[in-house]
């Protein structure tokens, strides 16, 4: 509550006209009510007791106000008791100098109390700690010091007779009141730095997410359209001279688009918030199929077959394997035989899944035209694979097979798949 009050925790942006004006008005009226009164009633009493001695502390209150008389320096006594409070209205604008300013003015009412009773100067400590947590602490340590010191030497030059019961009270709330913010500041920048470190690993977060989501999107539709170009070339070349295989075609290239939107529908749908509006017959509607897995290898091998590519398949991964494992492992071999039908100009692949050692092992071989080793960049495919192979700690490689073709590797750990 203080530190909100004092600082405004949460940034000023985030807050309303309304708090940030409670947050400048309350150290102000605080300490006018706190000051004024017993500055005014310390007058009083204090000229009551210079004009009567004892006896006017029997005398009824009026007859004391009557009686009392107020000097110059009650008059200034009540206008440092005014003065004081009403700077804290622009102590955030100007935490520097207002702390001079006050902490000069507290001085000269700690002076002027040796004559005239006076309230502590909380306007003091209020500035204290707000200049302190606005970054002014060079200003506010030597003010304190300095003003301080010369309050004593003042004292001493002017011959007032300094009370150990007062000056040491007043140097223990000062440090009291200073470690107070230094305590409060620190507290502050570590609440600033949580919230910016908290940031931080939130957008790290959703830049994570939208990365996996782009990777998801392009392994479903790389694969699936490519399908579907394939099969719309032959479809069109066919279409007079051997009907019955362009419908083959329109058949595969049906499949293949229902497969493609049922992932895809699938994906967006894991998106949706848990109170979704699911009448509109968008994502919300979608049913959420099963990730792909390593049960789903030999529908997409037949599916390449389907395009003219002899594949050969060997696996001796467990389909019991975790799922994360599987479903990376599916998407590098998704991948790769995508890149076999789209650039590879290949007539035959080989695809291997083993278990050597402590890792899985995929090899994805083909007797296509390789890759181009001068000046290669790697594209959207290859890096989500091999992003794919690092996320569980694994690697990925891609080289060139002799005679002609392209092989790629990929080595996961099997620790992976307990993770």
């Amino acid at each position: 509550m203080l530190n909100a009050l004092l600082n405004g925790t949460g940034g000023s942006a985030s807050q309303s006209p309304r708090s940030r004006r409670l947050r400048r008005w309350i150290p102000v009226v605080i300490s006018l009510l706190v000051q004024v009164p017993i500055t005014i009633m310390g007058v009083i009493w204090t000229g009551a007791y210079a004009e009567f001695g004892d006896a006017a502390s029997v005398l009824p209150f009026s007859t004391v106000l009557e009686l009392s008389s107020i000097g110059a320096g009650a008059i200034a006594a009540i206008a440092l008791s005014i003065v004081g409070p009403l700077l804290l209205m622009w102590i955030r604008r100007y935490p520097g100098p207002l702390i001079a300013v006050i902490s000069a003015l507290a001085a000269a009412d700690f002076l002027i109390g040796y004559s005239v009773l006076s309230a502590p100067y909380l306007a003091l400590a209020f500035a204290i700690v707000i200049a302190i947590s606005h970054g002014a602490r060079t200003w506010t340590w030597v003010s304190m010091i300095v003003v301080w010191e010369a309050t004593l030497l003042a004292a001493l030059v002017v011959g007032i007779e300094l009370d150990p019961h007062r000056v040491v009270p007043t140097t223990i709330g000062l440090l009291f009141v200073l470690g107070f913010a230094e305590a409060n500041r620190r507290r502050r920048e570590q609440l600033e730095h949580f919230h910016t470190a908290f940031a931080s690993r939130r957008e790290e977060e959703l830049r994570a997410e939208r990365t996996r989501i782009a990777r998801e999107l392009h392994d479903v539709l790389a694969h699936s359209l490519s399908q579907i170009n394939v099969q719309a070339g032959v479809g069109l070349h066919l279409m007079h001279k051997q009907p019955e295989q362009a419908e083959e075609a329109l058949a595969s290239i049906k499949l293949s688009s229902k497969e493609a939107l049922d992932e895809v529908r699938s994906l967006l749908g894991m998106l949706r918030s848990d109170d979704a509006d699911s009448g509109d017959g968008g994502p919300a509607d979608a049913p959420l199929v099963p990730e792909p897995d390593l049960s789903r290898l030999t529908s997409l091998v037949d599916s390449v077959r389907a395009q003219g590519i002899e594949v050969d398949l060997t696996s001796e991964i467990s389909e019991h394997t975790a799922a994360a494992v599987q479903l990376a492992l599916y998407r590098i071999v998704q991948e790769s035989l995508t890149n076999v039908v789209r650039h590879a100009s290949a007539t035959s692949a080989v695809v291997s899944l083993t278990v050597e050692g402590d890792d899985y092992l995929v090899t994805i071989a083909d007797d296509g035209v390789g890759i181009d080793t001068d000046g290669h960049t790697e594209g959207r495919g290859l890096v989500g694979m091999r992003e794919r192979a690092e996320l569980l700690g694994g690697t990925l490689t891609v080289r060139e097979s002799a005679p002609r073709g392209t092989v790629v590797t990929a080595r996961i750990p099997r620790r992976s798949a307990s993770a």
